[in-house]
């Protein structure tokens, strides 16, 4: 009897013969696990966590149940708090039922390459945290007055500074801090009007953290609030991937497991939030509570389990969110560990599906000081688009769904060491070349690549050179007419492949389906349609320029998306990159806090189009499904465009 296992965050499936361990179905899927001791039940390396409830998006019933019982020398290993969130070794944990597995961070071999590179940003300097170092007089018998008092007398007549309030954790280790600096001390002031730090001695140190939440990836960006400088990136997958690849499966996580669900995905974000701080202060050798404030943007699902609010709403029309202004909160009240007393700002929202992040790429990019006429897509899990200029600006999201980032894709993959991220292929013999990650070398369809997979900019390649190549119809079927033992019929589903098993690190064929063909489809035609439905709101045949934000944004080729028809047919210089916007929007907010405003603002003027609400959405949305597009066409790419894909149907 065979089982479904699935591991997390690498979204990596395969049927598994019962009794297989864990480890053993991870190594044939090519899911690295740390396993030092060889099996041996001695390391602990390679503790996994064994996933309950129903998942529907993975199609998948998950339950401890469904795997061995743990043995004595697990038994040993494992912590009492491990065991009761079933954590377990996956070199002894046999599969005996359907089982979707996640692997934490620690226990993956080859780290997932997350690119969030902080981008350049234009900003005057104004943080809302800032350093006063002040020299008090002693108290006396002559002048006892009180530590508080005396530090505000010094702050006011020194830097102007009045009507101070202090943090309670401040205030309980005020005297000691003023008699441990002889009455020499750094303060740390809020929006010049609270004191959330008191240090001994003079510190210069002024540090913030910008985060931006992903459904799929984390990142945050360490800064130096005096000079702007990016200290330290820190990104990871983002801890909920596990119980849900996309916004709305999280959502219907959280309403099916209504006592507990809601709170495992809040403390699995703080976690990982929690992991970034560590890890960006401790690599530039301080510490996390030196961090004095942090911003945050993400869209509203992230945003809201954060706080620790019933996303449910937001997943049901209407779509209304819990609160569309930013917030600012103590990092203690959320468990984030920074300073306690730091405040969090989470810059606002303008619709159920339309987050902080969006209004992060605003501030980024400023379309709404331009005025060229701009067409910005935030492309992830969850895509949003932004159109217009200094004069009105209107968005709208769309389900893109994560096959873009390599996932719902037969071998699809995230970007790791093994994953083909370029592939070109032949017009005359249809044999594919391809890049991995990690390895510079193009293959020859005989050398072993050590491939595993195809990540997102590699399907994308895949797909939009199997359309050049006549391999897929206009209508995205694959066509099975064509004489090559590279397609073939799997059952009753059309592949095509692109790597054969002497390859790949998998032992087995890597191949591109008819479904991953459709799993494209439906996140191109949802792209593409909502930029035809928005420009004509604006009553625009064409924009000016087209801003294309977000990690995955850097790695796609653009004249391979067009040709696909992900956007508009445009003049290619009028496509631009601009890489993880959002965070460089929360850097933004972070260096200057007129930009909080700003975001507000913004928040407020932009214009919501809801597509559910269009009548000839599904129309629009059928016609952009096919490749390019059932009708419009493509100028700038049609050289480039296969007379038997272009003419196929």
């Amino acid at each position: 009897m065979e089982h479904t296992i699935i591991f997390q965050p690498s979204g990596r499936r395969a049927h598994v013969p019962e009794g297989t361990t864990i480890l053993d179905a991870a190594r044939k899927l090519g899911v690295g696990i740390e396993a030092v001791c060889g099996d041996n039940l001695v390391c602990g390396k390679c503790r996994v966590k064994i996933m309950e409830g129903e998942f529907p998006k993975e199609d998948i019933t998950s339950s401890i149940r469904h795997v061995g019982k743990v043995d004595e020398k697990e038994m040993e290993i494992l912590k009492k708090k491990e065991k009761e969130n079933n954590v377990r070794l996956a070199c002894s944990t046999s599969v005996l039922g359907d089982v979707l597995v996640f692997v934490p961070e620690a226990t993956r071999t080859g780290k997932q390459i997350i690119s969030k590179a902080a981008g350049k940003i234009k900003v005057k300097i104004k943080p809302a945290v800032k350093k006063y170092y002040v020299e008090l007089p002693p108290p006396s018998l002559e002048d006892p007055y009180g530590d508080f008092e005396r530090l505000c007398q010094a702050l006011e007549a020194t830097f102007n500074l009045n009507k101070l309030s202090i943090d309670c954790r401040v205030l309980q280790v005020l005297p000691d801090v003023l008699r441990t600096g002889d009455w020499k001390a750094t303060v740390t002031v809020w929006q010049n009007r609270e004191i959330i730090r008191v240090q001994a001695g003079r510190v210069e140190t002024n540090i913030g953290l910008a985060i931006d939440i992903g459904t799929t990836t984390v990142a945050g960006y360490l800064t130096d609030l005096i000079t702007g400088e990016v200290l330290a990136t820190e990104s990871m997958m983002n801890p909920q991937v596990s119980y849900g690849e996309d916004v709305m499966s999280r959502i219907t996580y959280c309403m099916l497991n209504e006592e507990t669900g809601l709170k495992e995905l809040q403390e699995a974000i703080i976690e990982g939030i929690n992991t970034i701080a560590k890890n960006a202060a401790e690599s530039v050798e301080l510490s996390p509570e030196d961090i004095s404030e942090m911003t945050l943007v993400g869209n509203t699902a992230m945003h809201h389990i954060l706080l620790g609010i019933n996303p449910e709403y937001i997943g049901l029309a209407p779509f209304a969110p819990a609160l569309h202004k930013s917030m600012d909160i103590k990092a203690e009240r959320l468990g984030i560990q920074i300073l306690p007393a730091g405040n969090i700002h989470i810059l606002p929202i303008i619709a159920g599906f339309v987050g902080a992040d969006n209004v992060g790429c605003l501030l980024a990019d400023t379309p709404h000081k331009r005025k060229k006429m701009t067409l910005l897509i935030d492309i992830g899990t969850n895509g949003e688009l932004v159109l217009g200029n200094r004069d009105k600006l209107i968005s709208c999201s769309c389900a893109t769904g994560p096959a873009l980032e390599g996932a719902q894709i037969e071998f699809g993959m995230r970007a790791a060491p093994g994953a083909i991220e370029k592939m070109r292929i032949d017009k005359k013999t249809l044999e594919p070349t391809y890049q991995v990650i990690g390895n510079d070398q193009w293959s020859d369809g005989q050398t072993d690549m050590q491939t595993k997979g195809i990540c997102g900019s590699g399907i994308i390649d895949a797909i939009a050179e199997m359309f050049k190549a006549g391999i897929i119809k206009k209508n995205g079927r694959i066509n099975t007419d064509l004489k090559s033992p590279r397609i073939r019929m799997e059952g009753i589903v059309a592949e095509y492949v692109v790597a054969w098993k002497r390859e790949t690190a998998i032992d087995e064929d890597i191949v591109v389906t008819l479904k991953d063909v459709r799993a494209i489809q439906l996140a191109k035609g949802a792209l593409y349609s909502a930029s035809l439905i928005m420009m004509r709101k604006l009553g625009i045949k064409q924009f000016d320029r087209l801003a294309v934000a977000g990690a995955f944004g850097n790695h796609i080729d653009k004249v391979q998306a067009m040709v696909m028809g992900m956007y508009p047919d445009c003049d290619l210089d009028k496509v631009e990159f601009i890489g993880n916007a959002a965070g460089d929007g929360a850097r933004i907010a972070l260096l200057n806090v007129d930009k909080r405003r700003e975001a507000h603002a913004l928040a407020g003027k932009v214009e919501y189009v809801e597509l559910a609400l269009e009548e000839d959405f599904n129309d629009r949305f059928g016609e952009a499904m096919q490749f390019p597009h059932m009708f419009d066409k493509f100028p700038h790419v049609e050289d480039l465009l296969s007379p038997e894909g272009e003419g196929a149907s």
